[in-house]
């Protein structure tokens, strides 16, 4: 016996305005950052500062999953990373992260 529903999931049928966004708390350091849909990835490890935040991009109908990994040293153990999917302007999706080697994961299902 098996279970089909992930397997049985229909795609978007419209396309959607995407950002994708890295938050990490004062006097962390981004630095690396893994964003996209489906197979559609692109990566940037040239990072800085504490806030990173992709351009918006256009996903077409038919996407079935958003992903955005990003990676920062934490200033101590209580530092924090937010990554964030929004869809159409609105927060869909946040993973978080604490410590000192910070690593943040957030994926959504249209």
């Amino acid at each position: 016996m098996s279970c089909k529903k992930d397997e049985n999931q229909e795609p978007a049928k419209t396309s959607h305005k995407v950002v994708y966004k890295l938050e990490a708390s004062a006097g962390s350091e981004l630095s690396v950052v893994v964003y996209g849909h489906d197979t559609q990835l692109t990566s940037n490890s040239s990072l800085s500062g504490t806030t990173w935040s992709s351009p918006e991009i256009t996903v077409p109908a038919g996407t079935v999953s958003l992903n955005v990994t990003g990676s920062a040293t934490g200033a101590n153990a209580n530092s924090t990373l937010k990554a964030q999917i929004y869809v159409d302007g609105e927060l869909k999706r946040e993973g978080l992260s604490t410590g000192t080697a910070l690593s943040a994961l957030a994926s959504f299902g249209l």
